[in-house]
């Protein structure tokens, strides 16, 4: 029989790590039909609620949808948008490592709509800081990291990967090779990662405006070789991506 579309490779022996910032996407739907005489604001009748796990917690799931295993470390608050937040990632057998704190909200983003309309978008969230002196993701990835293939590291610049640099260390001293979703300007903190993954517009940030392709090549090569990557992944967009690889040597 002839395949009707491209392969997918089989995922199911793989077992992922995922380490990042957690965070709850809420959305609070419903119908508008007047104004509020408090003020001029519509008035939304909530009859629907829907919770979905949103930063590195996405990223698990998708893990999850292509038939890995997927186990997720991360700091949350200790709440209910961290019960709602486990809960839904339980019920995709992704894996929980979280350290709960109740000086903290877990980052939750809620979205009221009305008619397929986003009308508001309230965040919770407050500037993490690693409680004392040691930093709780050494210990959570190191306690996972023997029973997994490799290590995703998910940063969305909340705070959980102010330091990655230990844990890059933990997983290649155990031969496990880390993939990195970058953020930020400073990029030297993914130092001796196998793969870095930065849009186009957060490597001209670190390494400055490509006028051409063969300048974006030069670049990236550039930086592959100062940050000791093994392999570099620009994402261009509709244009697709650019793959940059330390070359195998003779």
């Amino acid at each position: 029989d002839r395949m009707s579309g491209p392969m997918i490779p089989d995922f199911s022996q793989a077992r992922v790590l995922v380490a990042g910032d957690l965070m709850l996407d809420r959305y609070w739907s419903g119908a508008t039909s007047r104004i509020s005489p408090e003020a001029p604001v519509p008035v939304v009748r909530v009859d629907e609620i829907e919770d979905r796990p949103g930063g590195a917690a996405n990223v698990a799931l998708n893990v999850d949808s292509l038939g890995a295993r997927a186990t997720l470390v991360g700091v949350s608050g200790d709440d209910e948008a961290a019960d709602a937040l486990q809960a839904r990632l339980a019920a995709a057998d992704v894996q929980c490592l979280l350290n709960r704190r109740a000086d903290l909200p877990t980052i939750t983003k809620l979205r009221v709509l009305s008619h397929h309309q986003q009308l508001i978008r309230l965040d919770f969230e407050r500037p993490l800081h690693a409680s004392g002196d040691a930093d709780p993701m050494i210990g959570l990835v190191e306690q996972a990291l023997d029973d997994n293939h490799v290590l995703v590291l998910s940063d969305y610049a909340k705070g959980t990967l102010a330091n990655p640099q230990p844990l890059i260390y933990l997983a290649r001293a155990r031969g496990i090779p880390v993939l990195v979703d970058p953020k930020g300007s400073d990029f030297t903190r993914y130092r001796a990662a196998n793969l870095l993954t930065p849009n186009l517009a957060e490597f001209e940030a670190v390494a400055g405006t490509c006028a051409n392709d063969a300048d974006l090549v030069e670049r990236g090569e550039k930086l592959r070789r100062e940050l000791a990557l093994y392999t570099l992944l620009i994402t261009l967009g509709e244009r697709g991506m650019l793959l940059i690889q330390e070359e195998a040597q003779a």
